[in-house]
């Protein structure tokens, strides 16, 4: 049994409390915000965290309380990913929120990145396909266990259009650039641009999550062919006719 948190959430405090009483294990989704580009682009479970972000600062706050809840008895499980996609991933992902619109079909992929930057991507379904896989493995994880999810890697980053092409069945949708402008010129006012600035470093340069760990535990990765997980993503987002 897991406990499932989320960032936003409260510390996680009272459900080190529950979980320890209850005899489960937290779960805890994870994200390459708390790494620095120091440790690009190949990031371990044991990486130095230097965030660069008030978000990644966040997280490693949140992940610290779960090792001292871990050293008090209770039993935790990170897994942490690249950018998160799927069906129901709207305002908390770049897919949803940036490359194309949920609710609108699609006309046009909107990339944030540097093209020739490699980025990785988690397919939700995947990623809990996982948790599960780990979990159902309890007695052989560690009290503090600490898995890299790979998901899909794209050496080049803006190949993800072809797929998003693919999986749309229009070869010739066009990409357009992240109007970063923009975003730059209202950070002053608004909090939210002042976030998304803060995370440019990461569609810069290469980040991609080792997953050696987690394949050496598992034996493999639950993976969604990605044209796959794409077509249901935009499918569940409603950019398909």
């Amino acid at each position: 049994m897991g406990l499932g948190l989320t960032a936003g959430e409260a510390p996680p405090g009272g459900h080190s409390a529950a979980a320890r009483a209850g005899g489960a294990r937290i779960f805890f989704p994870g994200t390459v915000y708390n790494f620095g580009p120091e440790t690009f682009p190949l990031v371990g479970e044991d990486a130095p965290q230097r965030p660069l972000t008030r978000k990644g600062a966040i997280r490693v706050e949140m992940e610290t309380m779960l090792r001292r809840a871990s050293d008090d008895g209770a039993r935790v499980l990170i897994l942490r990913a690249g950018d998160y996609f799927g069906p129901r991933s709207v305002s908390n992902s770049w897919f949803g929120a940036a490359l194309v619109k949920p609710g609108r079909r699609i006309k046009s992929i909107v990339y944030p990145g540097r093209p020739d930057a490699g980025h990785a991507w988690a397919y939700l379904p995947d990623v809990a396909e996982t948790a599960m896989r780990l979990i159902e493995r309890e007695a052989a994880l560690p009290h503090f266990a600490v898995f890299h999810f790979g998901g899909h890697w794209f050496e080049r980053g803006v190949d993800i259009a072809d797929v998003i092409r693919e999986a749309a069945g229009n070869p010739d949708l066009p990409v357009r650039r992240f109007p970063w402008l923009l975003v730059y010129l209202g950070a002053p006012f608004v909090e939210m641009f002042r976030e998304t600035l803060e995370m440019t470093y990461l569609w810069r340069q290469p980040v991609r999550m080792d997953n050696r760990r987690l394949v050496a535990f598992l034996g493999t990765e639950p993976h969604t062919p990605a044209v796959a997980a794409v077509r249901a993503s935009l499918e569940g987002l409603e950019c398909l006719a």
